[in-house]
């Protein structure tokens, strides 16, 4: 069976509850060019969700339509019940959801504070419990507070960009490549500290080069292919699927 031929797979025990991010028949891409073709996914309440596929499958695209930057075709976006399908990423924050793209994620040219207090741009103030909070699950920020953003390291500056989509505290935070362009011996910690984000209530989706180990780590696992669903199921399930392994991790 050939990857485009591939069916849908899905959970063997369908979860009961609402889910808190809802897509449905998503059509989404750049101008007048689709890169989506009828694409579901659900994100549940405290839920980890990795999107996983080959280059140009659409998986950042996903991500992106989510936040409203995509150019929106046809089918809904629906989160915490609300439909929030084309509004704009300024509009959507204010809901909820948090966004750390993979490239340009922190202003170079201010300090460490600064990109932080830019998260909560949207507020009259900068909640001191939330740079508290931000400071205590990255102790490298404050020890560089003053520190301009350009001048950190690459791992460094994605922390201070997750650090900065968490200071509006959303229920929902989307990681798109978190682990690009870090060193080998940096990956793992990155990973530990999106389990950390994660277990401490907050839903997470990620799309992520690293498939096998987001696979691992994730509740469930979205394989996407040519910018359609091709799998969806937990992450173990994945890993341990033979086709899945074949056709998309490398086997």
């Amino acid at each position: 069976m050939s990857t485009d031929d591939a069916a849908v797979e899905t959970e063997a025990t369908p979860r009961e509850e609402e889910s808190l991010l809802e897509v449905r028949n998503l059509d989404a891409g750049y101008g007048d060019l689709q890169i989506l073709t009828d694409v579901d996914m659900d994100v549940y309440d405290g839920e980890y969700v990795t999107i996983v596929g080959p280059n140009g499958a659409g998986k950042s695209t996903l991500m992106k339509s989510v936040f409203g930057l995509t150019a929106h075709m046809g089918g809904t976006v629906t989160f915490d019940g609300e439909d929030v399908t084309g509004l704009a990423p300024e509009d959507i924050i204010h809901k909820g959801i948090g966004y750390v793209p993979q490239n340009d994620n922190v202003f170079a040219s201010l300090t460490v504070e600064e990109n932080l207090e830019m998260g909560a741009y949207i507020l009259d103030e900068v909640p001191q419990d939330a740079m508290r909070a931000v400071y205590d699950r990255f102790p490298i920020l404050e020890e560089r507070s003053e520190q301009k953003a350009g001048t950190m390291s690459g791992g460094q500056q994605q922390m201070l960009a997750m650090g900065r989509a968490l200071m509006l505290q959303p229920d929902l935070l989307l990681l798109d490549e978190p682990s690009a362009g870090l060193a080998p011996d940096l990956v793992d910690d990155m990973f530990d500290r999106i389990d950390a984000i994660n277990d401490d209530g907050t839903a997470v989706l990620m799309v992520e080069q690293n498939a096998k180990e987001a696979l691992r780590r994730c509740d469930r696992g979205y394989v996407l292919a040519n910018g359609k669903n091709r799998y969806v199921d937990t992450g173990d399930a994945l890993l341990g699927d033979e086709q899945v392994r074949r056709d998309f991790l490398g086997g």
